[in-house]
């Protein structure tokens, strides 16, 4: 699994072999546990280290990773608290770069920002909750929008067709 998302990280596509590899282990996971591997997953890719831990047997902080994980994914305000600590990141990050003139590194940060809005059209749920937490957003005023347009407004993020032919 590690060399898949290794691969993927440089760009470069994982061989069939390791799809078909990664897929049998996705679904043995879920057998055993449901989301199991999305979970599992988010963790290793926070903290690649763990997969070497787990399979050298030291599987403790392993453990308590996805456990962390499970309970992000399943609880609202977990996840709100998450959503907000990365936009707060991302928004300073992409400040820096912008002084510091890395136009490239501002882009991408402001494209993870705009995905990060995008995907609030798919959650009403943590759209809902975070609609009481606009100010920790950046968010000053209502203007009505649903909270992921309003970021994207706010922040100056293009997430829809319109910005791009004139609208």
């Amino acid at each position: 699994m590690n060399a898949i998302f290794d691969m993927q990280d440089w760009g470069g596509k994982a061989s069939p072999a390791q799809v078909n590899e990664l897929q049998e282990a996705r679904k043995a996971f879920e057998e055993v546990r449901p989301y199991g591997s999305h979970d599992a997953e988010a963790a290793y890719k926070k903290n690649p280290e763990l997969v070497g831990e787990a399979a050298s047997g030291r599987v403790n902080r392993a453990v308590r990773a996805l456990q962390l994980e499970t309970e992000l994914r399943s609880d609202p305000g977990r996840r709100a608290d998450r959503f907000v600590e990365r936009w707060q990141k991302l928004d300073q990050a992409s400040q820096r770069q912008y002084q510091a003139g890395d136009i490239s590194g501002y882009k991408a940060t402001r494209s993870a920002m705009g995905d990060m809005a995008k995907s609030l059209e798919r959650d009403p749920q943590l759209e809902s909750i975070l609609a009481n937490r606009k100010q920790e957003l950046g968010i000053g005023f209502e203007s009505g929008r649903r909270l992921g347009q309003e970021l994207a407004f706010t922040h100056g993020i293009d997430i829809g067709r319109g910005r791009g032919i004139g609208i």
